[in-house]
């Protein structure tokens, strides 16, 4: 792991996420920039002090240099932003798997320049945009695909938060002061640490892509660089309209993502709070509560519960869900076979530069007046298309 160090939110969800299956097991990191801090973080974590290293340039060559046998199978990249490119560059071209946290850079070129070599290197690559690791969302995904809706017409999602209602950066969160620091949070405030996953989700369940949008940033919070507030109208190709906004301002909400799809026959809608329930409803017929863990469920709905009906999962094992996936995925590829199909459910580094494309775009319409822009856009390899 490369960063999440003391006193970090992610890291511990991380690392968490990642053992949940038992599937994988921490035997190094570099986990802050701070060499006593990340000695600390692997000493509190029984780490072998040998492989608890004092930065990551360090980590990436002696891990790189160890028996194949012995060898890190991938590393987790849990860094600030400014740091997910230069870190996943440095291991995967030393032949590491990559699980990177979103946004994956804070330029279009970094993002492209991943998928490149993650190409090149035929490495698996995997963005933890964990909110497609709810089993109700993916039964939503499979309810769009199966064409139970009909064409798609709008879809609504919203991610709100209450937590940089006040100047939390000026007042000792460690937090709060990297995300609304531009060197490295990057372009976007809110829209890249909350706007992403929201575009994300949409994409994940509709396979919408964007064709373009207009946005609003606002910064309520005075003296802050970044946006905490935005807007969006989104227009996506073949015809389908979408509303989008996040906020981490939105007074007395925690942490409410929601999405709802309309179609021409029928609309789902799903909420974080609620997240072990999705609402199916049809023209003239009364609404259908679906739950998690049910035999009439998708496939890869079913997969993603561990437990019966009735007892909830959530936030950890949504995350968790997109890790079983990569590591399987890597472990099938390690000995030569080819992957379970469900076990290539997970976003990819093409999602994650389709992510920065996205936060890109609304930073250049919001800098515009909310013009529309352009966001249309395929990472390399991949040929934009009109639906």
């Amino acid at each position: 792991m490369i960063g999440g160090g003391p006193g970090a939110f992610i890291g511990a969800v991380h690392r968490r996420a990642a053992a949940l299956d038992g599937l994988a097991a921490l035997v190094g990191g570099a986990f802050a920039s701070n060499p006593e801090r990340s000695r600390a973080q692997g000493a509190e974590l029984f780490l072998d002090p040998a492989r608890v290293y004092d930065g990551w340039a360090q980590m990436a060559d002696a891990e790189a240099a160890r028996p194949a046998d012995d060898r890190l199978d991938f590393v987790s990249v849990v860094t600030p932003n400014h740091l997910h490119y230069p870190v996943a560059r440095a291991f995967l071209e030393r032949g590491f798997n990559v699980v990177c946290d979103k946004p994956l850079a804070t330029t279009l070129e970094d993002a492209e320049a991943l998928c490149r070599l993650v190409a090149e290197r035929d490495a698996v690559f995997a963005v933890t945009h964990n909110y497609a690791g709810y089993p109700m969302i993916k039964q939503a995904r499979a309810l769009v695909g199966s064409g139970v809706l009909g064409p798609i017409r709008k879809v609504v999602v919203e991610y709100a938060q209450d937590w940089l209602g006040t100047a939390a950066e000026r007042a000792g969160s460690k937090q709060a002061a990297w995300r609304t620091d531009p060197a490295q949070a990057g372009a976007a405030g809110a829209v890249g640490d909350i706007g992403t996953h929201a575009e994300h989700l949409v994409r994940y369940v509709t396979g919408l892509e964007l064709e373009s949008l207009c946005a609003e940033f606002t910064t309520f919070v005075p003296g802050r660089a970044l946006e905490d507030d935005a807007n969006m109208l989104l227009r996506y190709q073949g015809g389908a309209r979408g509303v989008l906004f996040c906020s981490q301002v939105s007074t007395g909400e925690e942490n409410t993502l929601a999405l709802r799809v309309y179609g021409e026959q029928a609309s789902v809608a799903w909420s974080h709070p609620r997240c072990n329930e999705l609402w199916v409803r049809r023209a003239g017929a009364p609404a259908e509560l679906w739950t998690r863990a049910q035999s009439y469920l998708a496939p890869a709905a079913q997969r993603a519960c561990r437990l019966p009906p009735g007892h909830p999962e959530g936030f950890l094992e949504a995350f968790a869900n997109v890790y079983a996936n990569a590591l399987r995925t890597m472990a099938a590829r390690a000995a030569g076979d080819a992957p379970d199909p469900l076990d290539l459910d997970f976003p990819t580094v093409g999602d994650g530069a389709r992510g920065v494309h996205f936060l890109l775009a609304a930073v250049e319409s919001a800098r515009r007046g909310g013009a529309w822009v352009d966001a249309a856009y395929a990472p390399p390899g991949e040929a934009t298309t009109d639906a």
